[in-house]
Order: C-alpha cells, then structure tokens, then sequence
C-alpha cells in the first residue's frame, strides 16, 4: 500500500508539472526572475551566438571560465592542478553562448604526475571527447522510459517481472521506479571485476538488498546495471545498440557511444593511470572497472561523448523530448526525469533518472526541476527548465590519479555564472541593490521618530537553506550603530515563508517578495537600519535584491530609497540594473 501511495503522489506531482506548462507568462530572452513554464518550443535547435544575443551579462560567465582555466595549474590551495583540461559548454534558449576548451587531453605519463614532454602532449579542444562515467545513467534511464512509452514496460511493477532471475534474495518486490530513483535498498556499489567473467552478471542478479526496498535512498550502481539488463531484456538487443538506435543516432550525437573506435583515439582524453586492476594510462577505454569487466558496455557506466552531444540531449529535453524533428521521449516521460519522486529522502531529491536540485554541482542554478548528473571522471550536465538552459562541463580529472581530488569548485563555478549572467530585474525604478557576498546595506540615522517604525522592500532571495547550512538576509536595526537588533519580517509571494521570520532565504521561486517588519523605536530616537547578508562557505545561489526600499512612523516617511538613494551605504552591495 505504502509503494502504491508514493507511486500516486509522484504521478500527481508529474501531473501537476504537465498542467503548469500550458500557463507561460511569455517567453522573455535572459532573466532569472521570470521562470519559464513547461517546455521550450519542439522547434528550438541550437545555435552559436553570444551571450548578448540571448540577453545575458558576459561578464560572469567569463570569470568562471577563467577560473576553470586557472584549475588547470596548480594554485595556493590544490597540491595537484584541478585537471588536465576541461570543455565547457554553455546554452541558453537555444543559443551556445560559450563553448571553451583549455588545458590538455594528455598531459602525463603517470599516476605519479610525471609530464609528458609538450610535443607528446594533446591539447583539449571543443570537440575532445570524454569518459563520461555516471553520465551513462543518464541514457539508461531514457532507454528504460522509451520502453514505458513503448508499453514495454510498468513503472511500478516489480523488476522481476522482466527478469525473473532478479527476484530472489529480497528483491522480488524491488520496482522498475525504484531503481530509477535509487530507493531500490541494493548496496551502492560492488566489485565485478575481481570476479570470473561468467560469475558477474549472475552476482547481480543474486544480490541481497540492505534495506527494505523504498526505504532508504542509497545512489547505487546496481540499480543501473539492472536497468541495463532489462533493456537488453525487453528489447532484445544490446544496451549500446538500443541507446544507438534510440538516442544517439536520431538526435545526431555522432560522437557519443560506447567503446569508441581507434579512429577516434586522437580525440579522446585520457583518464587514469590504473593499477588495480593494472590497467595501465586509460585513453579510449572506459575508466569504470565495473563497465570495463562487462565488455564497455554497463547501464552505469562507459558512454564516450564531448559537449557539443550533450548539449543536443540537454536540448532535447528541454523540448519535451524532441529534437529537429525526431522524438526520443514523449513529454509525459521527460516531465518524470525532471520530477522529484524522492520527497520522503529530503537532499535526495531525484526524477526518474535525473538528480534534482543539487547545489553542490549545480550552485544558482538549482531549483525543484533543475535536472543533472555528474560522472566520476569529472563531468557534469544540468538542465535548467526554468531558465531554458543547458551546462555542460566535461574534465578529466582522474588523469593521471582518481586521488588527484574533486573538480565540484569548477562544476558549482560555472553553474554559478550562467546564473548570475542570467538578469534579476529592479522590482522598482532602474536600480536594485545587489549583495555581491556577505556584506551590508546601512541607513543615514533617521528620525527622530515619533515612535515604532514600519520597514517595506521588494527582495528577490535566491539562497542556501537546507541541512548544509543558509545564507541568510537580516535586517536589524540600531540606534547608536554598534549594537544591532534583528527586525521580524514577514515576506508574502511565491515560495515566501508564511510565518514571520528573524531573516529571509530559500531558493527555487525565482520571483520577488513583499516584505514587511516593525522596528520597535522610542520617540525622540535616530535609528539606523540595514540589510546584512550573511554567506557561509557553504554553496551559494544566485544572490539577494533588495529594491523599493520604504520606511516611515506614523507621522511621516523617513527613508524613500527610490528617491533617496544616497541615503543608503552599500558595503559589499552594489547598484545594478539587473
């Protein structure tokens, strides 16, 4: 009953997703603050440009690019570079606004970091191609829901159903969702590799779960090589055919597949320098062990692709499931990847096949259908339906040593700059005030006043609060300017608090609140106010606006910040128009 009633509620979520995108507002080129419903037009095809002609500032898209190129060398804080190279791409409606290569596809010549001499060395370009690892899931999950399009398959029925050798050992209830959402209870890893080739799918099939199923959220490669035995099940071909003939081929992704050919190897960036198993420095095989004991071919791990492909996919997605013409997916399913079925395992939250608002990778991007995945390799894609765009930042980071350390920095630096290149219109007039990082917007003394005060404002918060941390936005009140008093806010619009709050973030609306507090004040005192934004070192999101600042007693206006702007002393704060 409890499988049937979670099942129930993520088909109405799904539901309710489906029904929003028929009330677009409008479609407007660039803007954080008007979020886009459902889909973009089936029509859409990518095309370069620049991030002016999609109404972007290039600004802080530059920055992080910059930043993603400095990675490839060492800095004060990283023993090793970040990577050898990386490529990002950028899209945004329809638009590729950036699509940058540095560093190198080989750089050197063991795990222990020894360089290559420059002439062996092959410089990363646009069109490099790259181990994608767990990116893999990602065309699993489409192959699984072509076949629930198809009618081939249920979501809700248990996997054994169409593999019978799976239901033992506890798995007979396990679900087709569940192992698309990684709450099947199956470990999150396992070594077939180390077993004999006739012993690893059978190792599958015989594992036993370590919780009940639907019980816990464990991310779980098993799942996935399931997944990708039930393709090949229910289609009656291999995985990397099915993904060929369903995905790739029809959307034109020519360079994405499984065990590319030699033909290719000139492109393709290296990994790891491995040794166990003693593989040697991987260019052209798949860097998964697991994948690698299975042929290449694993429905976790061993697609090759570069970023131009994954745009298109992104892309595609973000259509409602097509593509210049050719439908991979119908818009029912691509609105199941970009819902959140996992609400009972908060942080988790994951569609059928997709991450959902993760802001470890995905940073001012993140929202409740910002869709994404990372691989081990160091690569990334997020899908962002609100905004219509699409980030992809492929690295190899494993090269030469998978101990080297995390590219997460690079992933959340160019997420974020999509995002603050992504305008926040005034609420009011031409200015708002922007908080840059932790920093504060003070008063001039008012008053003095006849009494208790009433503060107004327009914010747009878009900011850290979860169990990581919050980045949150104050307002306090003083009246010698060296002790401060927080201001009890009450903020109304979408995604707001309801009750009265010491200060103000979340994440996801994307729209501007009403906000409104009492400064309790004696008559005959000056106070000051200000806004203070307190950002930990945790993950950040697009930022704080304030606009339409007001403040007055009952006798008189004291501060009217549309007109009065000087009155106001930005420290970490800056006037912007968007």
């Amino acid at each position: 009953m409890a499988k049937t009633i979670l099942l129930a509620t993520a088909l109405l979520a799904v539901t309710t997703l489906a029904g929003s995108a028929m009330a677009s507002p409008g479609h407007v080129h660039g803007r954080f603050d008007r979020p886009e419903q459902g889909f973009a037009p089936a029509s859409t095809l990518l095309r370069d440009g620049t991030p002016e002609e999609a109404g972007l500032d290039p600004g802080p898209l530059d920055a992080a690019l910059r930043q993603i190129a400095g990675w490839t060398n060492k800095t004060p804080d990283l023993e090793h570079p970040m990577y050898a190279g990386a490529v990002s791409l950028v899209a945004h409606d329809g638009i590729v606004v950036r699509r940058e290569a540095v560093g190198q596809e080989v750089r050197y010549a063991d795990r222990q970091g020894t360089e290559l001499p420059p002439e062996q060395q092959d410089p990363m370009r646009p069109d490099t191609i790259f181990d994608a690892a767990s990116l893999s899931k990602l065309f699993t999950s489409i192959a699984v829901l072509q076949a629930v399009d198809d009618g081939k398959v249920r979501l809700d029925a248990p996997v054994a159903e169409y593999l019978p050798e799976f239901g033992v050992n506890g798995k007979q209830s396990i679900t087709v969702q569940q192992l698309l959402t990684h709450t099947s209870g199956l470990q999150a890893e396992v070594k077939l590799w180390k077993l004999p080739p006739e012993q690893r799918i059978p190792a599958i099939m015989q594992l036993t779960p370590e919780f009940p199923p639907g019980t816990h959220y464990t991310y779980s490669d098993p799942n996935m090589i399931t997944l990708g035995l039930l393709v090949q099940r229910v289609s009656g071909a291999p995985l990397d055919q099915v993904v060929a003939g369903q995905i790739t081929e029809p959307l034109g992704m020519s360079d994405t597949g499984y065990n590319p050919p030699a033909s290719k190897l000139h492109r393709i960036a290296a990994t790891e320098d491995e040794v166990d198993p003693p593989r040697g420095m991987l260019r052209g095989q798949v860097h998964d062990e697991n994948a690698w004991s299975l042929g290449g071919v694993a429905g976790h791990a061993g697609i090759f692709t570069t970023a131009d492909d994954l745009s298109v996919l992104g892309q595609a997605l973000l259509n409602g499931g097509s593509y210049d013409g050719h439908r991979i997916l119908s818009e029912h399913s691509v609105e199941a990847m970009l819902t959140n079925f996992n609400s009972a395992f908060p942080g988790n939250a994951h569609g059928l096949g997709f991450e959902l608002d993760q802001r470890w990778y995905m940073a001012g991007l993140s929202a409740p259908h910002t869709a994404g995945h990372t691989g081990f390799t160091g690569t990334s894609l997020v899908i962002d339906p609100a905004s219509r765009s699409v980030v992809v930042l492929l690295t190899n980071r494993v090269h030469p040593s998978r101990d080297w350390g995390s590219n997460n920095r690079a992933r959340q630096a160019l997420a974020q700059g999509l995002a603050e290149a992504l305008a926040v219109k005034p609420a009011r007039g031409s200015q708002s005030w922007f908080a840059e990082g932790p920093g504060t917007l003070t008063t001039d003394p008012l008053g003095p006043v006849s009494g208790d005060m009433q503060v107004s404002f327009n914010a747009f918060v878009d900011t850290q609060r979860d169990a990581d941390g919050a980045d949150p936005l104050f307002v306090e009140s003083s009246v010698d300017g060296v002790g401060w008093q927080p201001v009890t806010l009450q903020a109304s619009g979408p995604g707001a608090p309801d009750e009265p709050q010491g200060s103000l973030a979340g994440a996801g609306h994307r729209s501007w609140w009403k906000v409104q507090g009492t400064v309790n004040a004696t008559a005959g005192q000056q106070v000051r106010l200000r806004w203070r934004y307190a950002l930990d070192d945790q993950y950040a999101g697009r930022g704080v606006n304030v606009d339409g600042i007001l403040v007055a007693d009952r006798n008189a206006t004291l501060l009217d910040g549309e007109l009065e702007a000087a009155r106001l002393h930005p420290d970490g704060w800056v006037a912007t128009s968007r």
